[in-house]
């Protein structure tokens, strides 16, 4: 390759790069093919074989926890170790599952099916219908998005003859009764938007082709996509139409077959949902409707035949502070959950309608600090009594898996995932580091207690979407980050949804830059504290974070020792032009309007690098099968630092979609090459810490 520094923000659209964006051309994979060499002859050696094989068989455990799902009666389960790396798609009982070594009846072997039809196929999922055996599967080609579904009997453990089959795209289906599908597909002419999801909504009835399927719903082009679900905890069931506009904003309906009938009344930015008689609603923005002004990221009740009839009185259920926040809801046995995190520790609260108005409680028998997760086991509300899982963890102590039953009982633990670490000596300490703008950036930080000054540090983010970060149990970097002497830190950025949507709003757009300050403030305040120095941090970053890192390397390269990008996005001009990249526009901004290309251009790392500055190492890693975000922007990164003389390696396995792998031992393969890659590049070697 020459040198050169192309594109650049003068001209960002003169990119020699281009062609490295075909998925599957001839010139694009002997790259691939080539770094991939190099990069495997660097980092792969003896330590990458042993920790490859240490953290496999972490993954391959027999007792680690089998999450489940239930309907009908039954705990339904996808199980991967050595022997089934693809997975067996199988069932309990909740009998069975409290045993130490549960009886377990197996649907399908993936392998087994992979083999057989010589194709590459992971389990995407399964769409059910209450009382019925019959399902619809989906089928990921190599852990893509996009999906092959056919009809499965669960009785026969065979899929059905002249079955419902829809070839592979972004598709997903809901039951409307035993012969008719409600199909949301980017499957055939016209079907997709611009971000490539369902662009309409078809009626499938058995017997008939997908082209045969009268389209009953549908949005235009630029809209992100539509989809639809049939609610049956009402008689006669219900339909609704989702027209999801952008990431955040969503228009709902109520219909029947034949399409959309009433549109609710209510701005687009609203998150719903709806149970019964039953509407819950969180405003992201301060909503003032029939002379009453409700908070942003309040919880919101009202009967919806009411709300449907013209009322607006809503029942307050939950109001925000400044860093108390609503993180999700949900239905389960009528009543109505939320889960909260007030200054970072979880609470959960439990909402009960009634005619006479809402009574609520707080879930009681849960920790108040680590990480809790409570959620629903019932795939159909209709069959949920009240029953809760919920997941309890913190970074030195795995997780358990309760049984909360109708959702006042004391929690049952079902299930303890083992110690996979020796944790001897080890603490987990919260932090604060003040950002650009004075704004205080909580961290997690895990290690040896003290400050040695020299502290191999692991750093990692996200900071995007409003999702907020946890600190978990994570067997991969305790094994081999921790247990050898390291200290990890993950930071709560904002971009995030840690303290609602203000948090995530001051992220985003052109915000995004600020996150970025952030999590570079965070590695400057470890070297403030005498935790570290800046060539003994390593950071790594995905997806969403891949912005992150890269922004790292150009804008402050003298805070980092060695950095690890995956899955990532970079080129911030092309990205809505590559696969699901429109779909996030809500998130940065549109690059072909000039205004939202100046916010843009500032963070776009792929334009903003150039020749003779002080960056660091960094691997770049993509999946070559990842129909989420684009391939290319990992190869075209890697190439342009290459070409201006700078230490960056790549990676590109051929399946893993928008993740690390499509098995347990490719996921760990990919991990251990990024720690491998850190260790080397910030001079540690495993135990001197």
């Amino acid at each position: 390759m020459s040198a050169n520094d192309r594109p650049t923000l003068q001209a960002p659209d003169d990119d020699p790069w281009l062609w490295l964006e075909e998925i599957e051309g001839a010139r694009a994979l002997e790259f691939v093919e080539r770094q991939n060499r190099a990069t495997l002859q660097q980092f792969g050696g003896a330590a990458f074989e042993r920790d490859t094989a240490i953290l496999a068989a972490i993954y391959d455990r027999s007792d680690n926890i089998p999450y489940v799902s239930r309907r009908d009666g039954f705990l339904y389960n996808l199980w991967k170790d050595a022997a089934n790396p693809r997975g067996l798609w199988r069932r309990t009982t909740l009998a069975e599952f409290r045993k130490a070594e549960p009886a377990w009846e197996t649907l399908l072997d993936i392998d087994r099916l992979a083999a057989t039809e010589g194709a590459d196929w992971l389990f995407g999922g399964a769409s059910t219908r209450a009382g019925s055996t019959r399902v619809i599967l989906s089928l990921s080609r190599g852990g893509s998005d996009a999906v092959t579904l056919r009809e499965f009997d669960i009785t026969t453990k065979e899929f059905v003859a002249d079955g419902f089959v829809l070839p592979e795209a972004k598709s997903g289906v809901d039951w409307v009764d035993a012969d008719t599908l409600l199909l949301s597909s980017a499957l055939g002419e016209g079907m997709a938007t611009s971000s490539g999801y369902a662009r309409t909504v078809r009626l499938w009835r058995r017997g008939t082709s997908v082209e045969q399927a009268p389209v009953v719903f549908e949005t235009t082009p630029d809209h992100m996509r539509v989809y639809s679900y049939v609610d049956d905890t009402v008689p006669p069931q219900r339909i609704w139409f989702i027209d999801q506009s952008d990431f955040f904003n969503f228009r709902s309906s109520i219909g029947a077959t034949s399409g959309a009938i009433t549109k609710l009344d209510l701005p687009s930015n609203i998150w719903m949902q709806t149970h019964a008689d039953w509407l819950s609603v969180k405003p992201r923005e301060a909503w003032t409707v029939a002379g009453r002004s409700y908070q942003a990221d309040a919880m919101l009740g009202i009967s919806l035949s009411a709300f449907l009839a013209g009322n607006r009185d809503f029942a307050v259920l939950f109001e925000p502070g400044p860093r108390r926040a609503l993180q999700g809801f949900f239905w389960s046995g009528g009543k109505l959950v939320l889960s909260i995190l007030d200054e970072l520790r979880p609470v959960f609260e439990i909402c009960t309608p009634s005619t006479s108005g809402w009574s609520k409680q707080r879930l009681q028998g849960l920790p108040d600090i680590g990480v809790v997760d409570v959620w629903s086991p019932d795939r159909h509300e209709s069959q949920s009594n009240g029953d809760l899982l919920a997941n309890v963890q913190d970074p030195l102590t795995p997780p358990a898996l309760m049984l909360i039953e109708r959702g006042v009982e004391s929690p049952e633990v079902l299930k303890q995932a083992p110690k996979i670490f020796n944790a001897d000596g080890l603490v987990v300490t919260q932090h604060e580091a003040i950002s650009v703008d004075g704004e205080r950036i909580p961290y997690v930080q895990t290690g040896p207690a003290g400050e040695s000054g020299d502290a191999p540090v692991y750093m990692s983010a996200y900071g995007g979407f409003g999702l907020a970060v946890k600190p978990e149990y994570n067997s991969s970097l305790g094994k081999l980050w921790l247990e050898r002497g390291g200290t990890t830190v993950q930071a709560n950025l904002r971009g995030g949804g840690e303290f609602g949507t203000r948090w995530h709003d001051a992220g985003r757009h052109a915000g995004k830059k600020l996150s970025h300050d952030d999590f570079a403030a965070v590695a400057a305040d470890l070297v403030r504290r005498g935790v570290t120095q800046p060539k003994r941090i390593a950071a790594q970053g995905g997806s969403n974070g891949g912005i992150l890192i890269t922004n790292m390397l150009v804008r402050y390269p003298e805070r980092f020792g060695a950095l690890f990008c995956t899955i990532p996005l970079i080129d911030m001009r092309r990205y809505t032009k590559l696969l699901a990249g429109a779909s996030w526009i809500a998130e940065y901004g549109d690059p072909d309007k000039s205004e939202e290309w100046e916010w843009l251009k500032t963070y776009s790392a792929y334009h903003n690098a150039k020749p003779g500055q002080p960056y660091p190492p960094i691997l770049i890693a993509t999946t070559r099968r990842d129909d989420r975000v684009h391939p290319g922007h990992a190869r075209k990164m890697a190439a342009k630092l290459q070409a201006m003389g700078y230490e960056a390696w790549f990676y590109e396995p051929a399946a893993g979609g928008h993740g690390y792998g499509k098995d347990n031992k490719e996921r760990a393969g990919f991990q251990v090459l990024g720690f491998q890659f850190l260790k080397e590049k910030i001079g540690w070697r495993d135990g001197e810490a």
